[in-house]
């Protein structure tokens, strides 16, 4: 039989743990550690980057043309007044708007990318509001039609530029 003098201590070993990692060897196990998760994270970086990249395919550019600027606006912005009785005229509507793109979704209406007076072009989806008084009212194809209701005749067609080759 194994006979042992009680010493009164009892292992514990979280105090044991505890005890090894205050002896100095705290800091430099950290710092490995600290490293090889970092050399572990840009391995991995880089393995999903060199994996991740695929031929590139060149897209086809839509032409624009330069905003042509309005001399009688730009007089008008900088407080030039007509000469009176000259009426000022509004640019026709089709004019106004211009057509950069369109989503298509059969069944469910779809959204055109439209420019106004030469702006930052803005998504519109069928049904809102362009402006005040203009709807637009659907998309299909190459073209979008705007009216003053959702139903109804449509007052402008707007129709999307050819891409040349």
């Amino acid at each position: 039989m194994n006979k042992r003098a009680f010493s009164g201590r009892v292992f514990n070993p979280v105090a044991s743990a505890a005890a090894g990692w205050t002896g100095g060897r705290f800091w430099p196990a950290l710092a490995a550690g600290l490293f090889w998760l970092a050399a572990g994270l840009s391995a991995g970086y880089w393995a999903l980057r060199v994996w991740g990249q695929g031929p590139l395919t060149p897209l086809a550019a839509l032409a624009v043309s330069a905003p042509q600027a309005d001399v009688a606006a730009v007089a008008r912005a900088l407080g030039s007044r007509p000469p009176p009785g000259v009426a000022a005229t509004a640019p026709p509507p089709a004019t106004r708007y211009r057509l950069i793109g369109l989503a298509v979704r059969p069944g469910q209406g779809g959204a055109a990318l439209i420019a106004i007076d030469d702006q930052p072009p803005r998504p519109v989806r069928v049904g809102d509001a362009l402006e005040a008084g203009l709807v637009l009212q659907s998309v299909n194809g190459r073209e979008a039609r705007l009216g003053p209701q959702r139903t109804g005749p449509s007052t402008v067609q707007l129709v999307l530029p050819k891409v040349e080759d």
